[in-house]
């Protein structure tokens, strides 16, 4: 009988053990998955920080530039919008054209502006950027990603 009882509480006591070394595990990786959700954040609010300037809150879009004769872009870290064509556009582009190396180069600026949806049954992109300040232009075209070149037969 006593080898029974025995028997029992060792069961008990590496049951006991387990249910421990479980539960530190899981709280270990919930405590690690939290960190990594924080540091996420933290560059989301780098592409576009809110500044309060005269009791007005204020977002910056710094992105890379891009302006044709029927569009302008940027696009930055986590998103792409449209840009509204009209004079502060004109103005950014005339800032950017002296940089730019070929017409399609994109040119990293930080601008204040309000993103809206497109209007309706209108062509382009879903959200469309409207420039209210230009803060800075780069001085060299961005890196480019992907370069394609002709093939010579």
């Amino acid at each position: 009988m006593n080898i029974c009882l025995l028997n029992r509480f060792v069961k008990h006591k590496i049951i006991y053990k387990m249910k421990k070394i479980l539960f530190f595990t899981a709280l270990i990786a919930l405590l690690y998955s939290c960190k990594d959700s924080e540091e996420k954040t933290n560059t989301e609010t780098e592409v576009a920080p809110i500044e309060t300037i005269a009791d007005k809150k204020v977002i910056m879009y710094s992105g890379d530039f891009v302006y044709t004769a029927d569009a302008a872009v940027i696009k930055g870290a986590n998103f792409i919008y449209g840009v509204k064509l009209d004079s502060m556009a004109s103005e950014l582009a005339n800032r950017v054209r002296p940089i730019k190396e070929t017409d399609f180069d994109m040119v990293h600026v930080i601008v204040i502006g309000d993103v809206s949806p497109k209007p309706e049954g209108q062509e382009g992109w879903d959200e469309i950027l409207t420039i209210k300040e230009i803060v800075s232009v780069g001085n060299k075209p961005a890196k480019i990603d992907l370069k394609l070149e002709d093939s010579k037969n």
